[in-house]
């Protein structure tokens, strides 16, 4: 199993349970909200987090990263990459375990701040299609 693998499958059952999804909205057509449900069926509470603080799947939503008054495990991240880095240092500052960029969101510096500062992280990639997988 390679590093990034390990890292995966780490994240997806040791970190916690409980996901802030950062750009998560009611809209249904974007891949945050089918990510979100497929997430909710393993397990995983999820905590919106989008400048509309929706409620989402029956979960409230929430402006940012610092207005969530719970501990988060894991930032799952659907912005885009020019806003990922920022996402990124706000899960190192509220104290989250992981950090997980999506598909298509690349932002090589912030990965190695988030890994210096001890924090898993996944970039590139996408939780509903690895979970699965994990058997």
């Amino acid at each position: 199993m390679d590093a990034e693998t390990e890292t995966i499958r780490r994240i997806l059952t040791t970190s916690g349970d409980t996901w802030a999804v950062v750009g998560l909205s009611n809209n249904e057509s974007r891949a945050a909200y089918g990510v979100a449900r497929v997430l909710q069926r393993f397990g995983k509470r999820i905590v919106p987090v989008h400048p509309k603080a929706e409620a989402v799947h029956g979960e409230q939503g929430y402006a940012s990263l610092a207005d969530v008054p719970f501990p988060v495990d894991v930032v799952d991240v659907f912005v885009n990459s020019q806003w990922a880095g920022a996402v990124a240092d706000e899960a190192v500052a509220i104290g989250a375990k992981a950090v997980w960029f999506q598909l298509g969101v690349i932002d090589d510096e912030a990965y190695a701040r988030t890994r210096e500062a001890g924090l898993d992280m996944v970039m590139d990639r996408c939780p509903a299609i690895e979970i699965p997988q994990l058997g």
